[in-house]
């Protein structure tokens, strides 16, 4: 059924509109959860995903183009449209192609089950900047990573703007929560930290691309990954750099690391 809003304080809008990422994510009763796709090629790979909707808000005259396709597939699924000027309203509407989709979290797989068939995947400890977690689940996908695994610190991956700066990639990537980075040792992994020691190999070392199973481990933005991270890890592994450039971006240094590493 479709449903045009008139007005922006329209209960419907509630989850779009007013609803924060703590309200949506519901720690207390995380089986409640919610997330917010946008555009239609991010709801598209949520859905292929298995991800299942809740509502959609659609500006009204998508209806019958790019949306068709995606409400096609979600026939019995509560469908609000408004015009441009009541959606512009919403925070950031103008960069979300014209349409929304409220969906339920998927429940989370252990780290066993998703890498048990991995051989190259990132694990990521503190990093609180979900356009940083969006981009490297970007390069994840785009060059070679079978997985991701992240710290309970971490931005979560399913908040809007990690969604869309990942392309929807956060849904094709499978990812979790991980409490131990021994976890990954009991499962067959090598261990790579990217830290700036002076001790460590460079990321092109044969002794990285020969491992079996590898995990590479990069840190917050600014510090970088703990001392006690570093030490449980079986390498240490920098990027070298020109120009008296010390660092990159941790978003930038997980795409180097993932080309270099997730052959």
């Amino acid at each position: 059924m479709i449903t045009e809003i008139t007005d922006f304080l329209a209960p419907e809008l509630d989850v779009y509109a007013r609803l924060t990422e703590n309200q949506l994510l519901n720690r207390e009763h995380p089986e409640e959860g919610l997330f917010i796709a946008e555009s239609p090629k991010v709801i598209e790979r949520a859905l292929d995903a298995g991800c299942v909707p809740v509502s959609f808000l659609i500006e009204k005259k998508h209806l019958e183009t790019q949306a068709r396709d995606i409400l096609a597939r979600c026939s019995q699924i509560p469908v609000y449209t408004a015009e441009f000027d009541v959606l512009t309203q919403l925070t950031g509407f103008a960069l979300t192609r014209g349409m929304l989709c409220a969906m339920h979290r998927p429940m989370h797989k252990t780290p066993e089950e998703i890498c048990r068939t991995a051989r190259r995947v990132a694990v990521l400890e503190d990093v609180m900047n979900p356009t940083n977690i969006g981009a490297i689940f970007r390069s994840a996908a785009a060059l070679g990573m079978d997985a991701v695994l992240l710290t309970k610190a971490c931005s979560d991956p399913l908040y809007r703007r990690a969604i869309r700066v990942s392309m929807g990639t956060v849904f094709q990537v499978p990812w979790t929560w991980i409490e131990d980075i021994n976890q990954l040792k009991e499962l067959g992994f090598k261990t790579a930290a990217m830290a700036l020691k002076e001790d460590t190999l460079s990321i092109r070392d044969e002794r990285l691309r020969q491992c079996e199973k590898l995990a590479i481990v990069l840190g917050t933005e600014g510090d970088g990954l703990a001392e006690s991270t570093i030490a449980e890890c079986d390498f240490t592994v920098k990027i070298p750099m020109t120009h008296g450039v010390d660092s990159l971006n941790v978003a930038a240094a997980s795409a180097v690391a993932f080309w270099e590493l997730g052959q």
